[in-house]
């Protein structure tokens, strides 16, 4: 039997069930419970009815059914015990093209009532076509298990947005694709709500402006507030080759994204043809993001795109974010600054450390060095250090995909840094005798370091 699903409207309507025991109480509840203006005839009813109808929730009519009680309504259920009742109900409610449910009767019945498992506003409706109600229930019971308790508060909210999206966003395909999206994303009353801050943030506000955004070291929770909504909203974002998926995942299904970036020195486009990138978009009215792994100030090239955005006179902001060194200590466990070994924190970059680094230490004993990208070959930059006057036994520690699912971490020394296995890019290195207390979870910190300086 090929039945039409659907969930009716009987919110003020004439509704009427005939019968008032035990077959017809359930069915009570569910049409109250949906707004009917319910009749009950019957010659006698259960306590329950009789308690609903003093209360003025339903009105029930103490006598035998008649034809012409079916007058007037909308939709008719038979729910007595006697079978000749229940034809008779249908037949009259056939005649006047009224639908009607005759209760375990499945030749009288034009619809039948589901099994509903309800959050708020959302119903879920499982019907077996009068066959077997027991399997509905199974499965309703199981369904119910399964679903979050706060769907119907979600759904509220995620109502009232929608309707404040359809009020002011054009009829568009962006239109359609920003409820597509919504409908996947936490959606709270808060205005602070960063769904409800997406999709209702003006389309013209960053047209032709670029943002200089901070992705932070990879996992999307370490995004700050802001740069989640520029990436949720931008039109076209320039992003490096070391941002996740993850991350890239939270643009707007319409955004064109573009990799502008380079990974083991391979490089895929100049920085001139990047600041090209940034000025066309922009120049063409387009909300333009940049980007970057970690903070946009912290080895990003930075100074050169705001340089090039200034000649061209083109609006921009920039946007910081975690950097890599902060997530790779507090992946494990450890302080960049300490009273009592270390009140320097400098922060360099394996391109450089070998080579150019020719301004003046800072005390040898008394900094954390952070070295972003180290490397494949850790070798030379630990003769370097060990040439400049630093102790051999200086703690180091290599943290790869610091704050992302890959994360790894490896502590050693600097006497045998060079000693060290490969490990996957991104990878930063920290030195410094604060190291030694780390906490990271995956290693004794007492095998790799002694408890004394």
């Amino acid at each position: 039997m090929n039945m039409l699903p659907i969930f009716l409207n009987l919110d003020g309507r004439n509704c009427l069930l005939v019968g008032a025991g035990n077959v017809a109480l359930d069915k009570i509840g569910s049409l109250l419970r949906a707004g009917a203006r319910l009749r009950v005839i019957a010659p006698d009813a259960r306590p329950e009815v009789r308690q609903l109808a003093s209360e003025r929730k339903l009105k029930w009519i103490e006598r035998r059914f008649e034809t012409s009680d079916i007058d007037g309504n909308f939709l008719v259920i038979a729910a007595t015990s006697a079978p000749e009742v229940n034809a008779a109900v249908y037949e009259a409610c056939a005649k006047r093209n009224i639908p009607c449910n005759s209760v375990d009767d499945i030749p009288n019945c034009d619809f039948f009532l589901g099994s509903v498992v309800s959050r708020g506003n959302l119903q879920i409706a499982i019907s077996t076509t009068g066959e077997s109600p027991a399997v509905a229930q199974r499965l309703r019971r199981e369904i119910d298990e399964q679903l979050p308790q706060d769907l119907g508060p979600w759904l509220d909210n995620l109502g009232h947005l929608r309707r404040e999206v359809l009020e002011t966003h054009p009829r568009c395909e962006a239109r359609k694709s920003l409820l597509r999206q919504l409908a996947q994303r936490p959606v709270c009353e808060s205005a602070s709500c960063p769904s409800r801050q997406m999709a209702l943030a003006p389309r013209s506000e960053n047209r032709g402006k670029v943002f200089l955004v901070g992705a932070g070291p990879g996992d999307p929770d370490l995004l700050t507030v802001k740069a989640l909504r520029l990436i949720q909203t931008a039109e076209v974002i320039l992003h490096d080759d070391l941002v996740p998926a993850a991350i890239l995942q939270l643009a707007s299904p319409t955004a064109k994204l573009i990799n502008i970036g380079k990974r083991c020195g391979a490089k895929t486009i100049s920085q001139d043809e990047i600041n090209a990138l940034m000025i066309e978009h922009a120049r063409a009215g387009r909300g333009v993001v940049r980007l970057k792994s970690g903070d946009p100030l912290i080895f990003g090239r930075a100074a050169e795109e705001i340089a090039a955005l200034v000649q061209a006179e083109i609006a921009f902001e920039i946007v910081p974010g975690i950097t890599a060194a902060f997530a790779a200590a507090a992946a494990i466990g450890c302080s960049l600054t300490d009273r009592n070994s270390a009140s320097n924190v400098t922060f360099s970059t394996g391109h450089h450390a070998q080579s150019h680094n020719q301004s003046p230490l800072p005390l040898i004993e008394d900094t954390t060095r952070v070295v972003y990208m180290p490397g494949r070959d850790l070798h030379l930059l630990a003769q370097e250090w060990l040439q400049q006057g630093l102790p051999p036994d200086l703690p180091c520690a290599v943290v790869s995909n610091a704050a992302q699912p890959g994360q790894q971490v490896r502590c050693t020394t600097l006497a045998d840094l060079d000693a060290l296995a490969h490990m996957p890019a991104p990878s930063l290195l920290i030195a410094g005798w604060t190291v030694r207390n780390i906490a990271s979870p995956a290693q004794s910190v007492t095998d790799y370091f002694p408890l004394t300086v």
